[in-house]
């Protein structure tokens, strides 16, 4: 990623904002320092419960800004190698050669899902990935996208089926950030946004 003045970031984070308020109600301070992290070259961590848009505030973070984006579900049978990817066994002229099959960590922004419901041996397939922005397999290293930034996303450790996160999975998120349940009047916005979306969507399909 090239670097950019602090004018141009300020210019670039006000329109993002206004874009980013056309789909999402509130969350202002979750915007805001979501932006910065993804400015500084970071990651976030989002703690809070399902429901809460935190998929939605990311994919259409990587709309506005024309990124890839990839979602990981994590689930206690996930495997390192579902994150990273890894190397196959494939007949050419009749020979067998290795090759490798990229998982869905090759994208510029990365949501880990629920990073909580999978044990802490598969959470260590992002170290790597997030410190060094690059996997290895099979003793060869592969360089990620520029930019690149895992978002993700943990359920309350009380909730039923969540493994604590590891010290040195917690150390590579540089924000920790805790969302809440919207107002009552953000209520009533969100309604309205999605009945405004609804009759929109069915225009779109009688036209």
């Amino acid at each position: 990623m090239n670097e950019i003045s602090p004018k141009e970031v300020s210019v670039l984070h006000g329109r993002i904002t206004r874009e980013l308020n056309k789909i999402i109600v509130g969350q202002e301070q979750i915007v805001r320092l979501l932006l910065a992290c993804l400015f500084a070259r970071g990651h976030c961590l989002l703690i809070g419960v399902p429901g809460l848009a935190k998929t939605l505030i990311v994919r259409t973070l990587s709309e506005i800004l024309q990124l890839s984006f990839k979602r990981i579900q994590f689930t206690p049978d996930l495997m390192p190698g579902d994150i990273i990817g890894s190397e196959i066994l494939q007949e050419r002229e009749r020979r067998l050669e290795h090759e490798y099959q990229p998982g869905p960590i090759f994208a510029h922004l990365v949501l880990a899902d629920e990073i909580n419901r999978t044990p802490p041996k598969t959470q260590a397939a992002l170290l790597e990935a997030m410190q060094e922005r690059k996997v290895t397999i099979g003793g060869q290293s592969r360089a990620l996208p520029d930019p690149f930034l895992v978002v993700a996303t943990q359920n309350p450790i009380e909730q039923e089926g969540t493994y604590p996160l590891p010290e040195a999975q917690v150390d590579r998120f540089m924000l920790k950030l805790k969302i809440v349940y919207p107002s009552r009047e953000e209520e009533r916005q969100i309604l309205d946004l999605m009945a405004r979306t609804s009759v929109t969507a069915a225009a779109s399909d009688t036209a």
